[in-house]
């Protein structure tokens, strides 16, 4: 079995000002260490799950936070960005049997977390046919572009009860909730020990049935928090400008959907 794991760090156990996930900061080292910690868990339970390869993207910021050396065998890391349109999951294909997404957070326009956004500080919301698009939503999207199932996600309460409806068989592990500036931690070892635990129950599902179907055609709409920046944007190619903040995008392919995002975020 062959298995993509993505990985984030706002979503990550105990983070929850900017300071913690920013590498030029005092406090990013423990956080670090942590997201390889939550990663190594999921490998765990992959590999107790029967999978014998295992892909990483490291997806925050630089793209290089995971402590390569503590990885297991048989485990591959992708560390920083090529400018590829998958991004967060650059490097999936359809031969990988499952999807996992570590450490991810709450979408721009959402409250489940201190540092809930979108990709960038620059929307104040992204919708994707009508629902607030986490990153979280956007590449499990891309994942399933290729045939690939998403079937486990940890992060804050907030994303993981609103992600449930767009997976057959996700599973999910909420590591924290949000309140205002705030976030109430789940006890931290415990939540390793359930990151390993249902990451192996995620991949002992029968997968074929965990695949979700995309829908037919994609409308976007942004938000963005600066009106200048909405105009500036509203040059990428089939790009309509709403109102002053707020852009729309229509396409019947996912791909150019992922294409957009990385020249307007």
């Amino acid at each position: 079995m062959k298995v993509f794991i993505s990985a984030d760090m706002e979503g990550l156990t105990g983070t929850t000002i900017w300071d913690e996930v920013d590498n030029k900061s005092p406090h990013y080292a423990f956080f670090a260490e942590q997201m390889t910690k939550e990663v190594i868990a999921a490998c765990e339970g992959a590999f107790l799950a029967g999978a014998t390869e295992i892909t990483i993207k490291d997806s925050h910021a630089t793209g290089t936070n995971i402590d390569i050396s503590k990885l297991p065998e048989n485990v591959k890391l992708i560390r920083g960005w090529s400018g590829h349109p998958y991004s967060m999951v650059e490097g999936i294909d359809s031969s990988y049997d499952a999807a996992m997404f570590i450490g991810y957070h709450s979408a721009a326009g959402q409250a489940g977390n201190p540092l809930s956004h979108t990709m960038t500080s620059q929307p104040l919301y992204i919708k994707l046919n009508n629902m607030y698009a986490s990153e979280f939503l956007i590449y499990s999207y891309a994942a399933a572009y290729e045939g690939v199932p998403t079937v486990f996600l940890s992060g804050d309460q907030m994303l993981c009860e609103y992600s449930k409806a767009l997976h057959p068989k996700l599973m999910t592990v909420a590591v924290k909730d949000g309140k205002g500036g705030c976030t109430i931690n789940n006890p931290y070892q415990e939540m390793l020990r359930q990151i390993k635990k249902v990451s192996e129950s995620a991949l002992r599902q029968e997968l074929k049935n965990a695949k979700a179907s995309l829908p037919a055609h994609f409308e976007v709409e942004i938000a963005y928090k600066e009106h200048k920046t909405a105009c500036r944007k509203s040059y990428y190619p089939g790009m309509k400008l709403v109102n002053s903040n707020t852009l729309k995008f229509e396409s019947d392919n996912y791909f150019e959907v992922l294409r957009m995002f990385g020249f307007v975020l």
